[in-house]
């Protein structure tokens, strides 16, 4: 039986997910001709480097989005600066047109922002093997319905920001992918520590954890974190809330493959990687 730990010791985030998997044996060319399936490719470009935290040589992953003057580097992040846009977050129409100036100057185009109804069409057009759909689809219900809890509306009436769907649609069924692809058989998770402080999100300054974030964790183990940072977004939530079987130390594994993801941001005395370590339980 193949198992997958998810070593959330430093937080999780949708890139941080998906370079992890790559780096522990994941398939980039397989992952990048699935994303093909969904018809974005004139609205983003991905970019791979191998890059050194704190001692660690990781995988960084960023989606960088074409339709942006200023190409934007990937914005699921606990890992950028403190001071950002929240973007994993549904908006309702009330609250979101001041994002689409800040980031997209002026620019007209279809997708200035996608409601969760159009994801799940949009995923489900995308002739995705059965496992890889429904893995995804499951991923974006927990973000959206943690939305519409927070924002007080139906999950159809839940809408993302442009920036925070397209990075949530590539981190999510990409994770997907890769998961299937690597035939992961369970996956278990460390406790998720979701750091401290407070940042300032689409509405104001918040606590840390984000109310979407907690939302999603509700049932998951979360643990304490002196770093005064988000170490956990929306998205990386999520997906460890809907994969992960079981929370606690490394399982009796034999090790096969270990990967390091790593996050934007950088810490002193701390790497802001995810490890994924893969094995045969025993």
């Amino acid at each position: 039986m193949k198992i997958l730990y998810f070593d959330c010791f430093s937080g999780v985030s949708g890139d941080m997910t998906i370079s992890s998997l790559v780096d522990a044996g994941g398939d980039p060319i397989h992952l990048e001709s699935e994303l093909k399936k969904l018809g974005m490719e004139d609205e983003y470009q991905l970019k791979w480097n191998k890059i050194v935290k704190n001692g660690i040589t990781s995988t960084k992953f960023d989606v960088v989005l074409l339709n942006d003057e200023e190409h934007h580097h990937h914005h699921d992040h606990a890992h950028n600066e403190e001071h950002h846009d929240h973007h994993d977050h549904a908006h309702n129409n009330e609250h979101h047109h001041h994002h689409d100036h800040a980031h997209n100057h002026g620019h007209h185009h279809d997708h200035s922002h996608r409601s969760y109804k159009d994801i799940v069409k949009l995923i489900k057009e995308a002739a995705f093997s059965e496992p890889v759909e429904e893995t995804a689809l499951k991923i974006f219900k927990k973000i959206g319905e943690a939305e519409g809890r927070i924002h007080g509306m139906p999950l159809e009436d839940v809408h993302f920001h442009e920036v925070g769907a397209v990075d949530s649609i590539i981190d999510i069924v990409g994770t997907a992918v890769l998961l299937h692809q690597m035939e992961i058989d369970s996956v278990i998770a460390a406790p998720v520590p979701v750091g401290s402080g407070k940042i300032r999100i689409d509405h104001g300054v918040y606590p840390v954890p984000a109310p979407a974030t907690l939302e999603i964790l509700r049932g998951v183990p979360i643990a304490a974190s002196e770093l005064k940072a988000e170490l956990t977004t929306p998205t990386g939530a999520a997906i460890i809330a809907v994969l992960a079987e079981d929370f606690g130390n490394v399982p009796t594994m034999k090790v096969n493959a270990v990967g390091y993801g790593a996050g934007t941001k950088t810490f002193p005395d701390h790497p802001n990687v995810l490890r994924t370590i893969i094995g045969e339980r025993y």
